[in-house]
């Protein structure tokens, strides 16, 4: 009895321990609540935001206006000091003036049903992102 319970408590330090790692203190992100990632593909499409971003899975989209929005799940910032989380992509997609006053992402009258699909669109695999930040650091996972 007293080998299985030290066998045991071998076997679930490294499990334990591990919970506890995150990449540079990133923390994993949700999904978008309400969100419809397929939607938000055609929605990114319909709004034009290939016209600036290039965003993979999206035909058209390859503009170098703004920044590329591959692996945007796995950014810690939006427009280099907002936190990225679900709701504040929504936010800044509905209103980027109100976050970043002055930022060179206009206002493009995008709808909270229609921001809330974009946002979990670029939080997708299908967007070229990670998904959520996995719990391991990166350089332990091997190619993905």
């Amino acid at each position: 009895m007293r080998v299985r319970a030290c066998l045991a408590a071998a076997l679930l330090a490294p499990v334990v321990a591990l919970a506890g790692c995150r990449e540079g203190g990133v923390t994993p992100r949700p999904a978008v609540s309400g969100g419809d990632a397929e939607r938000g593909r055609r929605m990114v499409a319909a709004y034009g935001c290939g016209g600036c971003h290039a965003v993979p899975d999206v035909p058209g989209a390859v503009g170098r206006v703004g920044p590329s929005l591959h692996a945007l799940a796995a950014r810690s910032y939006l427009a280099g000091t907002i936190r990225n989380d679900p709701e504040t992509l929504v936010r800044w997609i509905q209103d980027p003036q109100a976050l970043r006053p002055g930022t060179a992402m206009p206002d493009l009258n995008v709808g909270p049903r229609d921001a809330r699909d974009i946002a979990a669109f670029l939080y997708t695999d299908h967007a070229g992102g990670l998904g959520p930040p996995h719990l391991l650091p990166k350089r332990w996972l091997g190619a993905h």
